[in-house]
C-alpha cells in the first residue's frame, strides 16, 4: 500500500500523532512516513524495538540509512546509542536488534545503486560550522555525493531560514521546533518538500536542531 507516494506534494507529519503498527517481527513496531509499494519497496519509517527484539540476518540490496532517536540499536557493526547516524550501503547485510530497546528513523532503497560508502557518526560529537549565507544557521555535514546531501543544521532561536531545494528535501526535527507555512513542527515532526520548492522556516524560541536530506527526491522511480 502506498503512503505519501506522490513526491510532487509537500507533506508534514508529527510522529507522536501517528499510531504504531505491528511489523512482521514480534516486538518491532513502525510508523510509516512514506512508502512506494512495489519490489523493491522504498520506505521512510520510524521503527521501535522492544527490549530483546531483533530481526533475522538480511541484506539491504538498496541500502539503509538511519538515526537512533533513543535507546541503543545493535547490529553486526556495533552498538549504536541515541544520536548515532548510520549509512549501510547497497549490498550490505546485518542482523539488527536491541537488548534495551530503541527507536530509529530509517530509510530503505534510497541510495545511488553504486554507493558502497559506510558512514558511522554520532551527531552530538560533530562540530558545526556557521553557514556563510544564512544567519543563525550552523551546519554539520554527514554525507554528500552526486545523488544527495545529508547534514545536521542548528538554527538559532528566532532564526529565519530559507532553503531552495531544486532536488527536494526532507527535514526531521531532533530538538526544538520551527514554523513553516501554516505548520508548527516539533520534536520528531517530519517535513517533505518537493523538488523545485523552497523551505521558509522560522525557528522557535528554543531554536531547532534538524536532520536535512536534499537532492534525493529527484531520483524517485516507481516500480512498474
Amino acid at each position: 500500500m502506498d503512503v505519501n507516494a506522490d513526491f510532487t506534494r509537500r507533506v508534514v507529519l508529527h510522529a507522536d500523532a501517528l499510531p504504531w503498527e505491528a511489523s512482521p517481527m514480534p516486538g518491532v513496531q513502525r510508523r510509516r512516513l512514506d512508502r512506494v509499494d512495489g519490489d523493491p519497496e522504498r520506505v521512510t519509517t520510524l521503527v521501535r524495538y522492544a527490549p530483546g527484539s531483533r530481526f533475522s540476518a538480511h541484506v539491504h540490496g538498496g541500502g539503509e540509512e538511519f538515526i537512533v532517536l533513543d535507546g541503543v540499536f545493535q547490529d553486526d557493526y556495533g552498538d549504536w546509542p541515541a544520536g548515532s547516524y548510520i549509512r549501510n550501503p547497497p549490498q550490505s547485510g546485518h542482523a539488527p536488534g536491541s537488548v534495551a530497546g530503541c527507536t530509529i528513523l530509517v530509510k530503505l532503497w534510497q541510495f545511488d545503486p553504486q554507493d558502497r560508502t559506510f558512514v558511522h557518526a554520532h551527531i552530538d560529537r560533530l562540530g558545526a560550522v556557521p553557514h556563510r549565507d544564512r544567519d543563525g544557521v550552523a551546519v554539520s555535514p554527514l554525507f554528500e555525493d552526486a545523488h544527495e546531501q545529508v547534514r545536521i543544521e542548528r538554527w538559532a532561536p528566532g532564526a529565519r531560514v530559507t532553503i531552495d531545494v531544486p532536488g527536494g528535501a526532507e527535514v526531521f526535527v531532533l530538538d526544538g521546533g520551527f514554523r513553516e507555512r501554516d505548520d508548527r513542527l516539533r520534536v520528531h515532526s517530519w517535513l517533505r518538500s518537493p523538488p523545485g520548492s523552497r523551505i521558509e522556516a522560522d525557528a522557535g524560541a528554543r531554536g531547532a536542531r534538524v536532520w536535512i536530506k536534499t537532492g534525493h527526491l529527484q531520483h524517485v522511480v516507481r516500480a512498474s
